[in-house]
């Protein structure tokens, strides 16, 4: 029976560190920050981001201070690797940028504020690489078309056309956008 007990211990799950609390280390968000990454994630999810990003981003948004990653991980309660792959992306949106603290060896983050560089930011890192890879995809498709049997070549040339217009289109949206936004 004793040797049982002790096989049932070592059988056991392992305890996860990071679900253990303490909490003077815990940094609790005010119903305010809470209110407002809120937004950002429910933002992010609409336009098929990780919920992190929005995390984050709302985090900086709603601090009057820049935050290392540290600080973003312990309010945020998430990990190094959702901290940084976070920050990262972040930062390649031109959203997030990285500021000096004076005496600080450590990295500290703040948020861009200005909508119009957030969109063109977005524009620039999601939308219009998609763009360019469905022009690039239709001309590797025509070539294909070349040796597909007739019924087939004739489906998918008026199917082909229509996405480059739809391609063409949305580029065309997305520049007037952006001279709209200003940027």
């Amino acid at each position: 029976m004793r040797a049982f007990g002790r096989c049932a211990r070592e059988f056991q799950e392992p305890v996860n560190p990071m679900a253990i609390e303490a909490p003077a280390k815990i940094a609790r968000l005010t119903v305010l920050e809470t209110e407002v990454i809120d937004i950002f994630v429910r933002g992010v999810q609409v336009v098929g981001l990780p919920k992190s990003l929005g995390e984050i981003y709302g985090l900086l948004y709603a601090s009057a201070e820049p935050l290392s990653m540290d600080a973003i991980m312990r309010k945020l309660r998430v990990s190094l690797g959702t901290a940084s792959q976070g920050l990262k992306q972040l930062r390649a949106f031109r959203a997030v940028r990285t500021v000096y603290v004076p005496g600080q060896r450590k990295d500290f983050f703040e948020a861009e504020t200005e909508f119009r560089k957030l969109a063109a930011g977005f524009f620039r890192e999601e939308v219009f690489p998609q763009l360019e890879n469905t022009g690039e995809r239709l001309a590797r498709m025509r070539v294909l078309l070349k040796d597909a049997p007739p019924e087939e070549q004739r489906h998918y040339s008026s199917r082909l056309e229509k996405l480059d217009r739809w391609q063409k289109l949305g580029s065309g949206v997305l520049k007037n956008l952006l001279k709209v936004i200003n940027f």
